[in-house]
């Protein structure tokens, strides 16, 4: 069997957060109002999931379309600091690199988004000769992708093909019509990673139970997030509750659902048992919410295993 030359290759959206924080007041039409703190960082939930699962070790390489401007410069340079490859990001020369404002207020947040190049990524664009030399796939925010959206079951049947794992967060819908064909599509992802509100607009059931009941026909795993409450599990026979690692300072939310997403798939493709990799998930994106912004916290593996140890008592 040949070897494997990356562990996950990502593939996604990319843009840049322009982040605010300590805001006076919501935003009103006509007026202006003042925060006290702002950042400029990689954005994205594909990109912060690729960047800092990076930074608990795995190798990764990411697939995605951007700009040639500025914007592109941050989304690389951060990436390639972090040690992602780079080299199959496409570069637009007609199109901009998106970019989100994010207004934070305490544990929640407004985003919006100018999507740019992000749009135009396409099932076409896919090299599946990089792919086939990786040992699992990530694909995040698929209602944010439209050029590649509706291609999602050939993308995951091929990965499949190929002798991959697969793992998917779709994220949130802007349009809220939560249209995605779970039942041709979940067979072919090992992990399904939504959040709880998520998960009960894509099952259609207003109870976990109902939703599980529902999907278990053709999904394979099933993980749940669910913020302070911490995180849900249906393995395929059993739902297990993973409860949160409670950060009382918390900075930001930014990202920490895509850190959950990063440190239960860095336990998951060392084969590890899913309940360790539940518990890691839960760690990571609690570790997420000790600095601003989605990638902060994870400089590298020697920061992120120093405030796991510190802020929360656990030796990763």
């Amino acid at each position: 069997m040949t070897e494997k030359k990356t562990d996950v290759i990502v593939i996604g959206e990319l843009n840049v957060d322009i982040i605010l924080n300590e805001i006076d007041s919501l935003p009103v039409i006509g007026k202006e109002i003042m925060a006290k703190s702002m950042s400029v960082t990689l954005g994205s939930s594909s990109a912060i999931f690729a960047s800092n699962l990076s930074a608990l070790g795995p190798r990764v390489a990411f697939i995605g379309k951007i700009g040639k401007d500025n914007f592109a410069e941050v989304v690389l340079s951060s990436l390639e600091g972090k040690n992602v490859d780079t080299s199959h990001i496409i570069r637009s020369e007609s199109l901009s690199t998106g970019a989100t404002i994010v207004l934070n207020y305490n544990q929640d947040r407004a985003n919006v988004t100018y999507p740019g190049a992000m749009n135009d990524l396409k099932l076409e664009d896919i090299d599946f000769g990089f792919l086939s030399g990786a040992r699992h796939m990530h694909f995040a925010n698929c209602f944010m992708q439209p050029g590649i959206r509706h291609d999602l079951i050939p993308l995951f049947r091929k990965a499949k093909e190929l002798g991959l794992t697969t793992s998917l967060d779709t994220q949130w819908d802007p349009e809220e019509k939560w249209e995605l064909p779970l039942e041709e599509l979940l067979p072919y992802v090992d992990i399904f990673l939504p959040n709880m509100a998520e998960f009960k607009f894509l099952s259609g059931c207003s109870t976990i139970e109902a939703g599980i009941s529902k999907l278990k026909k053709f999904a394979r795993i099933i993980v749940i997030k669910n913020g302070s409450e911490g995180a849900l599990m249906w393995d395929g026979n059993d739902l297990s509750e993973q409860p949160a690692f409670i950060n009382d300072t918390v900075v930001d939310c930014v990202g920490a659902g895509d850190s959950f997403d990063a440190g239960f798939i860095k336990d998951f493709i060392q084969n590890l048992p899913l309940k360790s990799c539940l518990e890691t998930g839960a760690l990571t994106g609690a570790i997420n919410t000790t600095r601003a912004g989605g990638t902060g916290a994870f400089e590298n593996q020697e920061t992120v295993r120093k405030i796991a140890l510190e802020r929360f008592n656990y030796k990763l």
